[in-house]
Formats: structure tokens, sequence, C-alpha cells
């Protein structure tokens, strides 16, 4: 039987108009599912019209301008329906879910689902509980003292992952899921052992101990920024009303 990170994986990535999982929207997305290592790999991309303006720092990153979206991009409810079913097919599967950073992705089509559609994304799953793997939460935990940055494309420079057209949601999706590979093997004393439901379990503590360090870095130079320890999706925030 192959380990994990062997096995059939599948990854997610979007393209977006910001950085905030609250109001920013999705543009585009993608879900690549590879059914073993090193063999051809299934690719389903999607462009959205958001229907808002997509800002000049958004653009300068994935390239999408307002102009293309609305001549190649579709109405946003019917294809956050598509995204959600096909994220939900994989994981009923039982195939992970590869995800880098994963709280921003999953709450940013979270809250887009709710927007659009009136459902959240949890309402799309049905039967076992989801596999998440973040390859930003496992190289933080598994090689914690390393100094430099971890961005995606850091990460695939350390572990030695082509990266080919950053910033596109299928190249990302890609490259996050070999990165996970590549992690697994180079830790694979630490990691063959878990099953990927006790492997999710513990990403979750792992990132809210990681969140919990990063506040108190924060702290120590004057910040009072307070990282959200909630992984794989955040909760939606409560109205002052609901509080």
């Amino acid at each position: 039987m192959p380990l994990w990170y062997e096995g059939p994986l599948a990854a997610f990535d979007t393209e977006t108009t910001g950085v905030d999982v609250e109001t920013d929207r999705i543009v585009s997305a993608a879900l690549v599912v590879e059914p073993a290592q090193g063999q051809p790999a299934e690719v389903i991309r999607w462009l959205i019209d958001p229907g808002v303006p997509v800002p000049q720092a958004a653009r300068a990153v994935h390239g999408l301008s307002e102009e293309f979206l609305r001549l190649y991009g579709r109405p946003p409810a019917p294809v956050l329906g598509e995204i959600a079913q096909e994220v939900a097919r994989a994981s009923a599967a039982g195939v992970p879910l590869v995800v880098m950073n994963a709280p921003f992705d999953l709450t940013l089509l979270d809250r887009e689902l709710l927007r659009h559609r009136n459902t959240p994304l949890s309402s799309y799953f049905s039967g076992p509980a989801w596999c998440v793997v973040d390859p930003r939460v496992l190289d933080k935990h598994l090689d914690r003292y390393r100094k430099g940055r971890r961005t995606l494309t850091d990460l695939c420079e350390h572990y030695g992952v082509p990266l080919d057209g950053a910033h596109d949601a299928a190249a990302d999706a890609t490259a996050s899921l070999a990165l996970v590979r590549a992690i697994g093997r180079r830790f694979a004393a630490r990691l063959d052992g878990l099953a990927t439901a006790e492997l999710h379990a513990r990403q979750a503590v792992w990132h809210a101990a990681q969140s919990r360090g990063l506040e108190a870095w924060f702290a120590r130079n004057g910040s009072d920024e307070h990282p959200d320890p909630a992984w794989p999706l955040r909760p939606v925030p409560q109205s002052p009303a609901a509080a």
C-alpha cells in the first residue's frame, strides 16, 4: 500500500482580487488531481467574472484584468458551485486535498459560497471527513528553526520543486502537490506512521501553535496583530449583535 504522500492527491488554488478573505473575490481557481506520484494529472480550471473592480495590485500578481474576466469569465454563483462540488467529490473519494496556506483559499471559497449561493462550503461535504494537507504548516512544523520566508516560491526552491508560471492557479496547485510529496519524502521518518485523519488533526494543532508564536513575535516588535489560529477554515466572524 503506498504511503499517503505517494498515493492519490488533489490540490486546490485560487487567484483573487486581494488578500481579505471576508471581502475579496475569487477570479480564477484550479483543482489538480494526481492518481499517484508520477502519473498524469487531471486539471480543472475556472475563470470567474467577479462583477467588482480588480485592483491594480492584484492584476500585477496574476495578470487577470476586469476586461479579460468580463470576456472569458463566468458568473460567480454557478462556478463556485462547481468548484465546491469538485473539491467535495475528491475528498469523498478519500483523496487528501493539498492547499497552500489553506485558511486563505478555503475560507475565501467558503465566504464566496455564502455570498453568491447562501450556503457554506461544509454543506457540500458528506460521509468521511476531509483531509487537508497544507505544505506551509508542514514545513513550519517539521523544519521550524530554518530562517527565511516560506511562500510557495520559497518552499519550491528549498525542496527543489519546479514552479512554472507562478500565480496561475493551476501552476500553483501543481507545484503545491509536488511540494507535499517532496516534504513527505524528506521527513518520511516523522510522517510515515500518520494516517491522513491524524495528519489533518495534527496540522490544526501545529497551525494554532505557529499562530501563537507569530503573535508573540508581533508583540515583541510593538504590533498588536493577532494571527487567526483556526485551520484549515476560519469561522465566520460574529456580527456585533450576535457577539
